[in-house]
Parts: C-alpha cells; structure tokens; sequence
C-alpha cells in the first residue's frame, strides 16, 4: 500500500502552540467500501476508518497504516437520538472507552454529542452550518479539537470531502480520530 495519497497534497498547516495537523479525507482505501483516510501534517498516512457496512453503518474500525485495529465502533440500537460505543482493539467488546450520545437543544436547535471517556467529558459542537466543521470541547469549554473544511495556503478551500483536523498535544490523536469518526457516522458521511 502506499503510503502517500494525494487530498494532502503540498499543505502543510501552520498551527497554533504545539497543535498537531492532520488532514481526513472522507474516502476509503479500500474499493467499494465506505470510510476515511487520515495523514499526518507531512503527507503520511497514519489512520484509516473502514466501514464495510453501508453508510451510517452500525460498526467501523478505525486502524493504523498496517491495519491494526486500535479502536471499533458500534451503534446502539433503540437509543431515540443515537449511541456509540468505542472500544479499544477489535476483541472486547465488553466495557466501552468511550461513549457518545447525541444530544439535540431544542432551545438553540442545535445537535451537539456529548462524550464519556472513563470520568472525564467532552462536547462535540457544529461549528456555524453543517459544512463549517465542528469542534470538541473539554468540560470546561475548552478546544482540544477542532474540524474544518481544508484550505490550502493559496487560500483554496478544497472539497467537501477534505477537512483539517487540528489537536492539542495534550489529547489521544486517535482517541480524537474516532470521535471525529463518530461525528461522521451521525451525518452519514461515512
């Protein structure tokens, strides 16, 4: 498999203090299956998110380049506004790492997800109108991650389909990744 592909292209983000740079690309490697492919700030590939169902599918892993899945994400079913469940590997499937619900206000009619990691919680929140991107914030409202629609230096936004994912260095990327994953799941575009 090769290791570059080209949404990346020649950009390399500068970012604020530390902030790592990636670049998803909502499009699998794999033929005719539904997914992502994330690379790093210098054009590698570092994750791919594998949906082997249709989109909105009930389970995807997320993997490494060699295809080790790190984390597998599940739907639950009868939730009225939606569940995930992320577990770490792809083999126990017993007690989650992570949770997200999806929440709507019906006072800001807004979705936002709220997410369990162990104790701590993070908010997932569309930034603008749907294609603006999102962001996650901690509980004290800070940003640890932020998604955008991708723009080149020139000042070219590129497709839909290419987004720039900025994390604080502080967080897990692909805890990060498979949030941002989730994120995709709940607006079918994975």
């Amino acid at each position: 498999m090769a290791n570059k592909v080209h949404p990346q292209a020649s950009v390399s983000d500068p970012s604020p203090a530390g902030r790592q740079t990636f670049t998803v690309w909502m499009k699998s490697l794999v033929c005719h299956t539904n997914g992502c492919t994330v690379f790093d700030s210098k054009g590698d590939i570092v994750y791919r998110v594998e949906n082997y169902d249709s989109k909105g599918g009930c389970e995807v892993q997320l993997m490494d380049l060699q295809g080790n899945i790190l984390y597998s994400i599940l739907s639950k079913k009868l939730q009225i506004f939606g569940c995930w469940n992320g577990y770490r590997g792809g083999t126990n499937k017993e007690q989650p790492c992570f949770t997200v619900k999806k929440c709507y206000s019906f006072v800001r009619r807004e979705i936002a997800c709220q997410v369990t990691v162990g104790f701590n919680t993070y908010w997932i929140v569309r930034l603008g109108h749907k294609n603006q991107g999102f962001k996650i914030l901690n509980i004290t409202g800070d940003i640890v991650a932020e998604v955008k629609q991708k723009q080149v230096s020139s000042g070219v936004v590129l497709g839909e389909d290419v987004l720039a994912l900025e994390v604080e260095p502080c967080m897990d990327h692909s805890l990060i990744v498979a949030l941002v994953t989730v994120y995709g799941l709940i607006n079918r575009r994975l």
